[in-house]
């Protein structure tokens, strides 16, 4: 009910086709998800009250080392069967399963709950049955018909036809089209105007029209780096772009494909969207450009392009262009902007010549937007114009601190005349009313529960930085960050009698870590994979470790169990807000990690305090 209430209310609430701002996308969220997440709150302490109805003497940790078993179960379970063979509404009808079973198990033996436990079992199987068959409708496109439906490993692939146009959607956003021919003459023809030849041309995701732009200057190679191997398909299948000889698809990340190459081309073309996400920031950073520019020729060129404006460059974006532009310079003798529906940045070695339409007449390629309206839209006027409002002080934009995601994030409120300041203050006033109300244990676990959820956020986000491609990964992510709390909680059960010496312990040991991990960012492209993974860990086992031991030291009645569980769990909500909305954004993953070192150095300085007044 949650995910077709997702897919179905999207349209109703908001006006079909328009964007939405913080604020209406955080009341959706919270509003939609809030129902299951209320159930799935009270259902965990309740099973322990339930179960000591029976037996008065079970340990509240056992009923949490029980909790992890299934969390990493079904984690494991999604993260390497479900996401590979099923559609979404399948994946819940299969991992409901066991609850049905449990469900049933509780009440098979009462004779007077017999009939209706058969009744509610049988009803909600065909609920869950339901779902599977209402999915296909729920994805239908309010115009239009839905002509390709499918679940890659990466996302959601759709292909609507609208009037002879078919368009490409990835999770749910338009991507590419079938008759865009100035995007693809634009994306084409700027860089590549600028050679003498164009033998061996590198293009970072392609869309609608461009290889046939491309084949007109008779490429010995073309390498088209897409990391879906059923996006390209579908591009293909459908004529967004056309197989043209010397083609070569690769089915990788871009900016991984060119570490692990040793191949040099004439052109890198990088055709994606603006950096509102770390995979498609990672392409924008000084790190990448130094890259692209170790792959070029002497006379090699390198285009990528941002959302372009009519009349007025609003400061936000004179801001996020100039902070690219000086990125982009510490590599490239020479970057030269061009204004128009996209903003091109064309960089090289060489000095580059803004009159395309004739180094295209002296190459004879033929085009028809660029000789028709290339003069009327891109005067000198308005090139000299643009690149004179460049800021040669805007900060620049890196790996670990990305200040394109920061004004990009800026922008959106700017575009929606809001701000986060009230956002904040209000999780702010929250959370100091509940830190008033609690005890220094649960305050251990609260921080505990922050720097954990915090700390995920942070390895995900690295993740996406460093190796690019994220959303296969982050079942298994989270399925590690789970798995050690379990030997955690079993550990920390046998060292319960260790009391507040060892809450501290553990903590020093989590504020180490924090410190290891903000010294293995400084080189983290050359960390492997395995080293985020073991961190997770490690971090999870910490975090398990502690929770028994602040049980025992509450009392380890109902009214503990049920604090220690919300402490846990309001620390991980407000770690993983305070990370995602404010530190990461504004200030970078290195300072986000020395917060996570804060919190955690104010828990130790809590347990002294209360250790100074016991004594």
């Amino acid at each position: 009910m949650q995910i077709l209430a997702i897919r179905y209310l999207r349209d109703v609430f908001f006006i079909h086709g328009t964007s939405t701002g913080f604020y209406p996308t955080f009341a959706f969220t919270f509003f939609t998800i809030a129902p299951y997440c209320l159930v799935l709150g009270f259902v965990l302490p309740y099973s322990l009250f339930v179960i000591r109805t029976e037996n008065p003497d079970y340990p509240g940790t056992r009923i949490y080392i029980i909790d992890n078993l299934g969390d990493v179960s079904g984690g494991a379970l999604f993260s390497f069967v479900l996401v590979f063979l099923v559609t979404p509404l399948k994946a819940v009808f299969l991992a409901n399963l066991p609850l049905l079973l449990a469900t049933y198990l509780l009440f098979r033996n009462s004779s007077r709950h017999g009939p209706s436990i058969y009744i509610g079992t049988g009803l909600t199987f065909v609920m869950l049955v339901t779902g599977i068959f209402l999915e296909p409708s729920s994805l239908k496109p309010p115009e239009g018909k839905l002509v390709h439906y499918s679940e890659s490993r990466y996302g959601r692939i759709e292909v609507r036809e609208n009037q002879e146009q078919f368009t490409l959607f990835v999770s749910g956003n338009p991507l590419y089209g079938n008759q865009n021919l100035s995007v693809a003459e634009e994306t084409i023809h700027y860089p590549l105007a600028q050679l003498n030849q164009a033998k061996n041309i590198l293009l970072i995701s392609a869309q609608g029209g461009m290889m046939a732009e491309l084949e007109k200057y008779k490429p010995a190679s073309v390498d088209y780096a897409e990391l879906d191997p059923q996006v390209a398909d579908v591009q293909f299948r459908f004529g967004l772009i056309k197989r043209i000889p010397g083609l070569n698809v690769i089915h990788q990340d871009g900016r991984a494909y060119l570490e692990g190459s040793h191949k040099i081309y004439d052109s890198i073309i990088v055709n994606l969207g603006e950096p509102d996400t770390f995979q498609i920031n990672r392409f924008f950073t000084d790190r990448f450009f130094a890259l692209a520019r170790s792959h070029l020729t002497r006379q090699g060129v390198l285009s990528f392009a941002m959302k372009g404006y009519d009349n007025y460059l609003a400061e936000p974006q004179r801001r996020k262009l100039s902070s690219l532009y000086n990125t982009v310079t510490d590599y490239f003798d020479h970057v030269l902007l061009l204004p128009g529906q996209k903003i091109f940045f064309l960089c090289s070695s060489q000095p580059l010549n803004t009159d395309i339409p004739a180094l295209l007449v002296q190459k004879g390629i033929h085009t028809r937007y660029i000789r028709g309206y290339y003069y009327g839209n891109l005067t000198r006027e308005r090139i000299e114009r643009l690149n004179a409002l460049i800021d040669p002080t805007a900060p620049k934009n890196r790996d670990d601190s990305p200040r394109l995601m920061r004004l990009m994030f800026m922008q959106w409120f700017a575009k929606f005349d809001s701000s986060p300041t009230g956002f904040i203050a209000v999780l702010t006033i929250l959370c100091l009313i509940y830190l008033m109300r609690i005890s220094a244990e649960e305050f251990v676990l609260f921080s505990t529960g922050f720097t954990v959820m915090g700390s995920e956020v942070l390895v995900i986000f690295a993740f996406q930085i460093f190796f690019g491609y994220i959303y296969l990964q982050i079942g298994m992510i989270v399925t590690v960050f789970l798995a050690g709390l379990l030997p955690g909680a079993w550990f920390g059960d046998k060292l319960r009698f260790r009391s507040k010496q060892t809450l501290a312990f553990a903590d020093g040991l989590l504020i180490a870590l924090m410190g290891l991990l903000i010294l293995a960012l400084q080189y983290g492209d050359r960390l492997p994979v395995t080293f985020f993974l073991v961190f997770g860990f490690v971090v999870s086992l910490i975090c398990g470790f502690q929770f028994p031991v602040a049980l025992y030291l509450r009392g380890g009645d109902a009214p503990a169990v049920t604090r220690t569980f919300s402490a846990d769990l309001i620390g991980a909500a407000f770690g993983t807000l305070v990370i995602n909305v404010l530190l990461i954004p504004y200030c970078g993953i290195i300072w986000a990690a020395t917060g996570l070192i804060g919190i955690k150095l104010c828990s130790l300085i809590v347990m002294a305090v209360c250790n100074g007044k016991s004594k």
